[in-house]
């Protein structure tokens, strides 16, 4: 009686972990954040490809567990899928890193970015990678909200 009871309960306890939904971040970055605001304070950084456990949906957002963080992210940061990032030969390690993973998945990647230089000579491209590196902290942006008497999204 007491196998029975045991292997019932580990069935259950599978068969609720491979039911569980997940989501899979599309973005480069982001964050899940302690309550469903987009300036809310950070619990944890996700990455792209990272896998997410919904827990629960509040309007736009998902209440997702990652590793011992529970906390909240955007739906328009995750997708119900599996990012894949394969190599173009079976049994052949990827050398392609997760930012350029990314941008290829938007449908940008280096070739695309050197025609568009080749294309538009005149446009300064490096402008746009000084103000990607520009990082302003999530404390500045909830003191700015503050102050300027903004209402967060």
């Amino acid at each position: 009686m007491k196998r029975t009871l045991t292997f019932s309960t580990i069935f259950v306890f599978v068969a609720l972990s491979v039911l569980a939904e997940t989501v899979t971040v599309i973005t480069r970055d982001n964050a899940i954040r302690e309550y469903a605001k987009f300036f809310a304070p950070v619990k944890a950084n996700v990455r792209y490809n990272d896998r997410l456990e919904v827990l629960a949906t509040q309007g736009d957002w998902y209440k997702v567990k990652y590793g011992p963080s529970i906390g909240y992210i955007h739906k328009s940061a995750v997708e119900q899928r599996v990012a894949a990032m394969s190599a173009s030969y079976p049994g052949k390690r990827s050398s392609v890193s997760q930012s350029e993973a990314a941008l290829a998945g938007k449908g940008f990647n280096p070739q695309v970015e050197a025609s568009y230089k080749n294309q538009h000579p005149e446009m300064k491209f490096y402008l746009v990678d000084s103000i990607e590196r520009y990082v302003v902290p999530d404390r500045e942006v909830a003191q700015f909200i503050t102050n300027g008497g903004l209402r967060q999204p």
